[in-house]
């Protein structure tokens, strides 16, 4: 394929020939939206004719198709808030538009692509869209999921077993609440999704180089928008006050920080199915995770948990995505937040990748999760969680000194209780409910 780019995308390449990632497709994808948007808006307000409009509109569209992931070659890692990138692209609709004309009349990446426009307010508009198409997706996978443990919950509420506190017996609980409880902790992700999608609808577009819409018309500004919700099928606002939203970018940093915090809960999640699914002779036992492949190289039969540990990682690499975006947003200066790219690159990572590993664990782990319901059996009767039931009826001194016999003598405390005469059996029976 020929290469649309100019001189500026290839000295960019050689001042950042870094092996990190490329710059993200999906923010080059939204920057594209804009500048199709921006066709329109300048043609309305006077700067550009109707031929130009049009052929960058073209070029715009066929990018947008993909298939065109090679002229957008520069690292995600470079300096200057992006203007690299940004230039590439309006490098890459110049070339294919003034191809698209026959080379009858060059189109100018700043003069025309360009118009009314700075990588100031484009970029961070474009990773405010391409956010929010990610949180749609991790939306449905996070609500599919909740689903799962919804039937989950269902399907274990009979199911009576040891509830734990300090990885110490407890009292007794049901396994189906356990499975509540990840669902409404996970219920309440979504309420953040849906007002972090707010922050996203709200751009700092036509603000230019500090936000005070220099070389940016009231017409191009008003048609921007209009266009620009007609291509995303969003509602798309200008911010109040666009020299805020162009110095400081803690915008993203609230909507990494909630990514972040969904992680927490979901590898907390990992690590009790890690614990209830240990064994399978030597641990709990009390879940058995779907078995995905051979555990081992060299103990035949082992099984591990590779769902709730890909889980585990995944919150420790959005964990430290966060703590990298933290500092590239304290890293803004008087009227512009310089650091971007990084902020692109790692949030755009972090969403993308939770909502892949929360789709991986709905359908690999927890939809064929299964109950061990002899092993809850067995470890609700032969710990200590009858313990505390016992306490209005005996005192908790009494009830201590038999939790010691039991330990001491490895006996239930069902055994000791009734053995001892403390209380008679069906007396027993009807304070722990069976």
């Amino acid at each position: 394929m020929k290469l649309y780019y100019g001189e500026e995308t290839k000295k960019a390449l050689k001042n950042f020939p870094f092996s990190r990632n490329k710059t993200r497709m999906e923010f080059i994808w939204a920057i594209t939206k804009i500048k199709k948007a921006g066709a329109v808006a300048n043609y309305k307000a006077g700067n550009i004719n109707r031929e130009v409009r049009d052929a960058i509109i073209k070029a715009c569209n066929e990018i947008l198709k993909g298939g065109y992931e090679s002229q957008f070659p520069l690292s995600s890692l470079q300096g200057g808030a992006g203007t690299a990138s940004h230039t590439n692209v309006n490098e890459v609709i110049a070339g294919m538009a003034t191809e698209s004309l026959k080379n009858k009349v060059k189109v100018h990446p700043n003069d025309h692509v360009n118009a009314s426009q700075s990588t100031n307010d484009v970029n961070p508009s474009a990773l405010k869209i391409s956010i929010y198409d990610l949180l749609k997706n991790l939306n449905l996978n996070l609500s599919s999921l909740i689903k799962s443990f919804q039937k989950k919950s269902q399907e274990f509420k009979n199911i009576n077993k040891l509830g734990r506190t300090h990885l110490q017996d407890a009292v007794p609980t049901t396994l189906g609440q356990e499975f509540l409880v990840y669902t409404d902790n996970l219920k309440r992700h979504l309420i953040e999704i849906k007002r972090v999608e707010g922050l996203c609808l709200t751009l700092n577009l036509g603000g230019t180089a500090i936000g005070n819409s220099i070389n940016a018309n009231p017409v191009y500004i008003k048609e921007v928008y209009k266009e620009l919700n007609i291509i995303t099928g969003a509602k798309f606002t200008k911010a109040n006050n666009l020299m805020a939203k162009t110095s400081g970018q803690t915008d993203f940093l609230i909507i990494s920080q909630m990514i972040t915090a969904l992680c927490v809960d979901l590898s907390k999640i990992a690590n009790d199915f890690k614990f209830m699914a240990s064994g399978p002779r030597g641990g709990i036992g009390e879940i058995i995770l779907p078995e995905l492949q051979k555990g081992s190289t060299i103990m035949p039969g082992k099984v591990n948990p590779v769902m709730p540990e890909t889980v585990n990682q995944m919150y420790y690499l959005v964990s430290g995505n966060n703590i990298a975006i933290e500092k590239a947003v304290a890293g803004a200066q008087m009227e512009l937040g310089v650091m971007l790219p990084v902020i692109v690159d790692l949030l755009i990572e972090s969403i993308t990748m939770t909502l892949e590993v929360i789709g991986q664990f709905d359908k690999l782990c927890v939809r064929g999760l299964r109950a061990n319901k002899e092993n809850c059996k067995y470890h609700l009767e032969n710990g200590m969680a009858y313990a505390t039931l016992l306490v209005p009826y005996l005192g908790y001194d009494i009830v201590g000194e038999i939790v010691k016999k039991s330990i001491a003598n490895n006996k239930t405390l069902r055994e000791i209780v009734v053995g001892e005469k403390y209380l008679k059996e069906s007396e027993f029976d009807k304070i722990i409910g069976s």
